[in-house]
């Protein structure tokens, strides 16, 4: 257990690491520049502090928040300590949050039901729900977050955004927050806010708080306990701030009057790169204050901060702070159960919740297929009324849009509405927070109800079109369809998994799709037009399987033949729309080879299509279960992250 006046220490940190982007094969095969990141960084924070990260961009802050975090790719040698003890990856995660630079939130729940879901998944069962719930609302408090708690958080300013990423963290109280950029592009005002509430939650809750700061302003100056500046991996100064100033007026470099010392002695380590001339002189001066505060800066890095710890005395109070906390976290991890259905829950609320995106989501999932279906019906409402020669060409236009159709839908339904929580489950995976196959069950159960759903009004709509009545065949019709929509849902899934872009990974599952029913389906091609490996190649297409039930269900169960005088109405030579006798003969030249019929009974058997058509949903389940289990290349994590 972490005592109540612990400190986290980096001793002799070195950190090697990619320096330059690379090419999509360089970094697949690994062999992508890399260069020492950190050189030698020591520097300690304790309970109570405030430490900021000073550097400009390059500097080398995220990859020490990176690697105290143990998020780091790439060798690392030196020491982490957390109240003494190694800090490793169970450990972070046990005591210790992080928040990233980009943080992409839920935009349709709104600001309490990110609070709530993010406690539910952080903290076990054996905390009490009353205790969650107080723990919720104390954050929204200390965040000036209560006035906007039924906000969605699509609404939420950049400031509150912020806040509320801040407070997904402090939900679960950590003993040590590391926060990657939180003032980036905000107002003066948020800047101090941000900073001043972090601040307050270090004194009050005795917590360590590590941030990094690329343009400080002097009005945080009194919140920070501490300060490091970091210069390409060098570190320049690392110790209190109330020291600062004395130890760069005693190397030679005192702060004017009137200027902001934090941004003056960041300009002092960043190297000028305007000219030749200034980057050898600035980066000559960098490297004197390296080895100076290398030779000299052991007190100073050692030094208490005097304003921060576990036991001082808060400003204009003159009371000593509560007791040391335990973090939430350390009293158990939610169960499996706990998380599955939370992730559930949360699910549902992002579609049912009173806002445009959640609208946007419940109109794809229930509303789509069936508007394209009534569509279709418009188009071949007449389908049963006819007794020409077109009446196969008809049917058969009806059959492959029926196809395309449902599967064009789930595909747009799934690249819309997935994506959010695929990115979401990709940073909180990043904490270890839940797997992938538990995030993937837990979609599905919450998506299976709306896509059986929107199948059977869509298919019901259809089956008007056909002119069958049975119950048993609309449900079949329905069963068939619906197999090919929930493949297609599957399909887009696992393109997503590695494609972040929605237009591009639908624009790839449609591709895919109509490959599919154009060579599989039948509808399109016969299989005596096709290349006998090819013919076998079908067979692993579900909608060869698919294909085959509804032309037996719509060529085999109402129209049966074409009227008797076909011929008679037709000239000689336009004999080629009265080619078929019957549906029979149909659906021979559709799947018989050679022009001979063979095994056409077995090729078109109910039972064994509809069977294989579902084994292939269910065969891709298990398959984006195991992808989402395989650890994905860094490269490929790191832009649902960057």
């Amino acid at each position: 257990m972490i005592g109540n006046d612990y400190s986290l220490e980096l001793c002799n940190i070195f950190h090697t690491g990619q320096v330059e982007p690379g090419s999509c094969l360089q970094r697949i095969f690994g062999s992508v520049q890399t260069g020492l990141i950190l050189k030698d960084v020591s520097l300690e924070v304790r309970a109570g502090e405030v430490l900021a990260v000073l550097g400009s961009k390059g500097s080398g802050k995220r990859a020490l928040l990176e690697v105290i975090s143990r998020r780091s790719r790439g060798p690392t040698r030196g020491q982490i300590l957390l109240d003494g003890a190694p800090m490793t990856l169970s450990l972070y995660q046990k005591n210790c949050g992080y928040v990233s630079h980009r943080v992409d939130l839920i935009p349709s729940l709104n600001v309490e039901q990110t609070l709530h879901y993010a406690a539910n998944l952080t903290i076990g069962s054996q905390v009490s729900r009353y205790v969650r719930s107080s723990r919720v609302r104390q954050v929204l408090a200390d965040l000036a977050l209560s006035q906007v708690a039924r906000r969605s958080v699509a609404s939420l300013t950049l400031s509150e955004y912020r806040r509320l990423a801040i407070g997904i963290q402090l939900v679960k109280d950590p003993v040590l927050l590391l926060l990657d950029e939180p003032t980036a592009n905000l107002d003066p005002l948020s800047t101090y806010l941000i900073v001043s509430m972090l601040s307050s939650h270090a004194r009050r809750r005795g917590r360590a708080v590590v941030l990094t700061m690329e343009k400080p302003r002097s009005d945080v100056f009194p919140f920070l306990d501490r300060a490091a500046y970091l210069c390409l991996g060098d570190l320049v100064y690392a110790g209190p701030t109330r020291l600062m100033l004395e130890y760069f007026r005693a190397i030679g470099f005192p702060c004017p009057d009137l200027e902001n010392p934090l941004m003056y002695y960041l300009c002092l380590s960043t190297v000028d790169r305007r000219s030749r001339e200034r980057f050898i002189e600035s980066n000559t001066q960098i490297i004197a204050l390296v080895e100076k505060f290398k030779l000299e800066g052991g007190p100073y890095r050692k030094s208490s901060a005097g304003g921060g710890g576990a036991g001082h005395v808060l400003l204009g109070t003159g009371e000593s702070p509560p007791s040391h906390k335990m973090p939430l976290t350390t009293l158990g991890k939610p169960g499996t159960l706990q998380l599955g259905f939370t992730l559930y829950q949360r699910l549902l609320a992002s579609t049912f919740n009173l806002s445009a995106i959640a609208a946007q989501h419940l109109f794809l999932h229930l509303a789509l297929f069936p508007l394209i279906c009534t569509l279709l019906w418009f188009f071949y409402r007449d389908i049963k009324h006819q007794d020409g020669p077109f009446t196969f060409q008809s049917l058969n236009g009806f059959l492959l849009n029926c196809l395309l159709s449902s599967c064009a839908c789930a595909i747009v339904k799934t690249a819309c509405t997935f994506p959010i929580h695929r990115t979401r489950y990709y940073q909180e995976a990043h904490e270890g927070l839940y797997s992938g196959p538990l995030f993937l069950l837990s979609f599905n159960l919450y998506s299976l109800p709306f896509s059986i759903l929107t199948v059977a009004i869509g298919s019901r709509i259809l089956f008007e079109a056909t002119g069958m009545t049975s119950s048993t065949d609309w449900f079949f019709f329905a069963a068939i369809i619906c197999s090919c929509y929930l493949l297609a849902e599957q399909q887009t899934i696992a393109i997503l998994m590695i494609i972040k872009g929605s237009f591009i990974a639908a624009v790839t599952s449609l591709y895919l799709s109509t490959i599919f029913i154009v060579l599989s389906s039948g509808a399109l091609r016969s299989y005596a037009s096709l290349p006998e490996w090819l013919l076998y190649l079908t067979y692993a297409s579900q909608t060869r399987y698919s294909g085959a039930f509804l032309s037996r269900q719509l060529f085999g169960s109402v129209y049966t033949a074409l009227p008797p005088n076909c011929t008679a109405r037709l000239p000689v030579n336009d004999a080629f729309l009265c080619r078929y006798k019957d549906s029979t003969a149909y659906l021979a030249e559709r799947y018989s080879r050679g022009g001979s019929v063979f095994n056409i009974n077995d090729m078109l058997d109910s039972d064994f299509n509809l069977s294989f058509s579902y084994a292939f949903p269910v065969a891709f389940v298990l398959l984006n279960c195991i992808l989402y289990l395989i650890p994905l290349p860094s490269f490929i994590k790191a832009k649902f992250r960057d």
